[in-house]
C-alpha cells in the first residue's frame, strides 16, 4: 500500500503533512511513502532526508495522486479553495485522503469528494476522546497559533512584557489577557507568563480555571451566569446574543486595564463570537495590542481585518491567519505525528480497512463508498440520517455456537 504526500499549494503555506520521521514509522510497518520532490524543503525537511527514510521522490504531483492508496495534505481541496480544486480532478474511487477538509463550511467541495468515491478524513473531527489525544491536529496548530500569538505581541506592543529595575528607576510590567482558555489560549498564558506579563485569563467555562491558575494567571471571573458553556466534545458552545452582550458589558472594565488582548474564542463551523468591541478598543490605553486569534472566522474583535494590521483609536489589531506557516518545522512535525497515528487507525494486516465500529473513524470520517457518512456533515447539507443496520440476533452472529 502507498502513501502519497503532495506539496501544499495553498497560497503561503510551508509546511508539510509528513516528516522523514513518521515515513520511516510507515514503512517499518510494511507501507510505501512516495513524495513530491521538494515537499518538504520549506518547513526544513530535504528529500535526502526522505529517501534515507526509503521514501520514493515523485517527480509530478500526479505521479502522488496517480500510485498512492492514501493522501495526505495539510489542506484539502476543502480548505483551500484557491488552489485546491485541481486536485479533485485527480483524485480515484477507493482513495484515503486524510487532511483538513473544512467540512462544515466546504459543501461543495464534500459533495465532490463523495461523488469521486473518496474516503474523505478530516483532522477537524478527530474526536475530542481520551484515545485521540495523539491524533488531534486542532490541538498541534493551536499550540503553535497560542505561542506565535504572543510573539507577535511583543513586537507590536511600545513597551516591555517584564518588570525591569533599571538605572532609570523601575519599568511596570505589561498587562495581558488571554480570551478563551482552549489550547491556543492556554499556550498564549504560559509564554506571555514566560515573558514576564502579568497576565489574566477568562473563558465561559468555569471548569478551566484551575489551567489557568496553574500556569501562574488570574482567572477573571465575571458576575453573569453560563448557559451551558461546554459542548460534548470540549469545545465552548454557541452563546446567546443575550448572554454575549452581558458579557461584553461585564467585560468593558477589565480590558480597559490591559495593555495586550490576546483572543482566542473559536467556535467549530461558526462565525466566531464578538468579545470586544470597538467601544471596548476605544476605552484601551494608546499603545495596546489586540492580537485575534480567531481572526479566520471574522474574529472576536469587531475591528479585526483577517490578515491584517489595522490600528483604531490608538490600538494596533493584527488578525493573524495560518499562524502553523511560519514555523512549519514544528508545526509539520507534530501535524504529521498526528496523521500517522490516525493512519493506523485505518490498517489491518498493512492494508486499508474502514471500520465504522471504531469511535476515532467514526467521527472523522467524512465520506465514503460514494456517500457522505457524517451525521453532522449530511444534516448541513440537508441529507437525511442514514439508516443504520439492524444488529442481528445473537444466534445469527455465533455461528460457531458455544464452545
Amino acid at each position: 500500500m502507498i502513501v502519497g504526500v503532495p506539496t501544499e499549494i495553498f497560497p503561503g503555506e510551508n509546511c508539510v503533512a509528513l516528516t522523514p520521521a513518521s515515513t520511516k514509522q510507515l514503512i517499518k510497518l510494511g507501507l510505501e511513502v512516495t513524495i513530491e520532490a521538494g515537499a518538504g524543503n520549506k518547513a526544513g525537511f530535504p528529500d535526502a532526508e526522505y529517501s534515507d527514510a526509503g521514501a520514493k521522490i515523485a517527480s509530478s504531483r500526479a505521479d502522488v495522486f496517480g500510485s498512492a492508496d492514501v493522501i495526505c495534505q495539510m489542506k484539502g481541496a476543502g480548505a483551500n479553495p484557491e488552489t485546491g480544486s485541481s486536485d479533485l480532478d485527480q483524485l480515484r474511487s477507493g482513495q484515503l485522503v486524510i487532511a483538513f477538509h473544512e467540512p462544515l463550511l466546504a459543501h461543495d467541495a464534500i459533495k465532490k469528494l463523495a461523488e469521486k468515491g473518496v474516503s474523505a478524513v478530516s483532522m477537524e473531527l478527530v474526536p475530542r476522546i481520551t484515545r485521540a489525544q495523539s491524533m488531534d491536529a486542532l490541538s498541534s496548530l493551536a499550540t503553535v497559533a497560542g505561542y506565535k500569538g504572543v510573539l507577535l505581541a511583543a513586537s507590536e506592543l511600545p513597551r516591555f512584557f517584564p518588570m525591569f529595575m533599571t538605572a532609570a528607576g523601575t519599568v511596570a510590567p505589561a498587562k495581558v489577557l488571554v480570551l478563551g482558555a482552549g489550547v491556543a489560549g492556554l499556550q498564549a498564558i504560559a509564554t506571555a507568563k514566560r515573558l514576564g506579563g502579568v497576565v489574566s485569563g477568562y473563558d465561559v467555562r468555569p471548569v478551566v480555571r484551575e489551567q489557568v491558575e496553574s500556569l501562574g494567571a488570574k482567572f477573571i471571573e465575571l458576575d453573569i451566569e453560563t448557559e451551558g458553556a461546554e459542548d460534548s466534545g470540549g469545545y465552548a458552545k454557541e452563546q446567546s446574543e443575550d448572554f454575549i452582550a452581558r458579557q461584553q458589558a461585564a467585560m468593558a472594565e477589565v480590558i480597559a486595564a490591559q495593555h495586550v488582548i490576546i483572543t482566542t474564542a473559536a467556535i467549530p463551523g461558526r462565525p466566531s463570537p464578538i468579545l470586544v468591541t470597538e467601544e471596548m478598543v476605544r476605552g484601551m490605553a494608546p499603545g495596546s495590542v489586540i492580537v485575534d486569534l480567531a481572526s479566520e472566522r471574522g474574529g472576536n474583535c469587531a475591528l479585526t481585518q483577517p490578515g491584517e494590521t489595522t490600528v483604531a483609536h490608538g490600538v494596533t489589531i493584527l488578525g493573524p491567519v495560518n499562524l502553523a506557516t511560519t514555523m512549519p518545522y514544528h508545526a509539520s512535525q507534530m501535524y504529521s505525528s498526528n496523521v500517522t497515528t490516525l493512519l493506523k487507525e485505518f490498517l489491518k494486516d498493512g492494508q486499508l480497512e474502514i471500520d465504522m465500529g471504531n469511535d476515532v473513524i467514526e467521527g472523522c470520517l467524512v465520506c465514503t463508498g460514494g456517500e457522505i457518512v457524517h451525521p453532522r456533515v449530511r444534516e448541513i447539507v440537508g441529507l437525511a440520517p442514514l439508516e443504520k443496520p439492524a444488529e442481528k440476533p445473537a444466534s445469527e452472529t455465533d455461528e460457531g455456537g458455544a464452545n
